[in-house]
């Protein structure tokens, strides 16, 4: 293990940083535009990269290319690829404070490189610096990243780097940090050897994150109605045959009702589509704020919305009704009226289709005996 050559590793974690930085630009010129951060996570093995092809040319390019300017450009890739996270989880990526700590560490390390040549001293002041960033990064993730396996991935790297640079912390007082960065020891193979696995799970992990919230949202549009954020017809049903299916199990069946704008053609007609877009998501939004957290609200087709109440009788359904007709009436510009069609669970010979013929037709009644109102069926 001793007998690896420094220059091969840091060269092996170069040309990972170029494969991971490819695949990350490819995905985001071909991603949705509301999956943010991958832009960052792009450019951070691009600076990885680069800072990897400085550092193996150390000998033969000036010590502020090959060490200052190597050291920082892994610092920027650090925090880039925060910012990145930052962005994707939805939280401000301000640079202001992070262009200061970047001149702080610029200045810190030509001090070290030219006015105060140390190598010791370079290598603990980098790994604090790193160690800060990873902490600040674990911290966040943990914070506001959720607990999916992508997010857990990442957050497992950074606290086992963590953990190889707190031993490479600890292992300069005591004399064996080495004199070099190319010497082939082995605390100094183990040290790159981490930090080229580092580089590679981390891009890993942000491609796991954005192809995760990529999944997301496409599961998110082939279920939801994309006007006003309600399930669209084929999931909602989906919806209802599942509790049905739960209620020849365990009995307690489920309500549906069938709700209709009324008039909404001549509001088309007179105000335009538009008005008519903003009555229907005014419609979905005031609506779920009546109902409770296991009911369900679907578009059924144009103006026709069905209510899914789990385990909810004819009595019980009927208060729902009402306080949506009650919400609607509010006063607001885009307030409308509806017809509600409700019909309840009868019992374990029950259908879906049974039950929506039953709320079809007493929607039907409600308008015919002059809209606004609620039929049971």
């Amino acid at each position: 293990m001793t007998n690896l050559d420094p220059r091969s590793m840091i060269a092996l974690a170069g040309f990972m940083s170029a494969v991971m930085a490819m695949v990350l630009l490819f995905m985001r010129r071909h991603y949705p535009a509301s999956i943010r951060g991958v832009g960052g996570w792009a450019a951070a093995p691009l600076l990885w990269l680069v800072s990897t092809v400085l550092f193996g040319a150390r000998g033969v390019i000036p010590d502020w290319l090959g060490l200052v300017l190597a050291n920082q450009l892994l610092v920027l890739g650090s925090v880039t690829y925060y910012m990145g996270t930052r962005q994707f989880m939805g939280q401000p990526a301000t640079w202001r404070t992070w262009n200061w700590v970047m001149v702080g560490t610029t200045v810190v390390f030509i001090w070290l490189t030219y006015w105060w040549p140390n190598y010791a001293m370079r290598v603990g002041f980098f790994t604090m610096v790193m160690g800060v960033l990873y902490a600040i990064q674990l911290h966040f993730m943990l914070r506001h990243g959720g607990r999916n396996f992508p997010v857990r991935l990442v957050e497992v790297v950074l606290g086992l780097h963590m953990l190889v640079l707190a031993m490479r912390l600890g292992s300069i007082p005591s004399g064996h940090a080495g004199s070099d960065l190319m010497e082939a020891s082995l605390l100094q193979t183990l040290y790159i050897g981490a930090y080229v696995l580092t580089v590679l799970m981390l891009s890993i992990g942000a491609v796991l994150m954005a192809t995760d919230r990529l999944r997301t949202e496409l599961e998110h549009l082939a279920t939801y109605d994309s006007l006003t954020q309600t399930l669209n017809r084929r999931a909602l049903l989906q919806r209802c045959e599942d509790e049905l299916e739960r209620a020849q199990r365990y009995g307690n069946g489920p309500s549906i009702m069938m709700v209709d704008l009324d008039n909404f053609k001549a509001v088309n007609d007179t105000r335009g589509h538009q008005h008519g877009d903003a009555v229907l998501v005014h419609f979905a939004e005031r609506t779920r704020q009546v109902l409770r957290r296991a009911d369900r609200l679907g578009r059924y087709g144009g103006e026709e919305f069905l209510v899914l109440l789990p385990g909810a009788d004819a009595q019980a359904a009927q208060v729902v009704a009402q306080r949506i007709h009650a919400t609607l009436a509010a006063g607001h510009p885009l307030d409308c009226e509806v017809s509600i069609g409700l019909t309840s669970w009868s019992g374990s010979h029950e259908t879906l289709d049974a039950m929506l013929s039953r709320a079809d037709a007493a929607l039907y009644r409600a308008k015919a005996e002059g809209r606004n109102r609620t039929m049971v069926g």
